[in-house]
């Protein structure tokens, strides 16, 4: 399974992630709000079969590709 391309093709689906790097802010590139952000919690839980925390739902781990991935990795990891 290669996360950082089942995440990008997800986010594909909303903007250009083509001209995203891995490290870019896509909150402060203005490319997501709130109501993208729990669409992608719900993704996550559902393409991974993880379960995201309350206190996991933290920008930092969802503010560029990196982090997202990372997040998923280490909630595979738990499993």
């Amino acid at each position: 399974m290669n996360i950082e391309q089942n995440v990008r093709e997800f986010l594909g689906t909303f903007f250009d992630v083509d001209q995203v790097k891995d490290t870019d802010n896509i909150f402060e590139l203005g490319l997501v709000n709130s109501l993208f952000a729990m669409q992608l919690v719900n993704y996550i839980e559902q393409e991974f079969d993880v379960t995201v925390e309350n206190e996991e739902l933290d920008i930092e781990n969802f503010r560029d590709v990196r982090s997202i991935c990372n997040l998923v990795k280490s909630k595979l990891d738990e499993a």
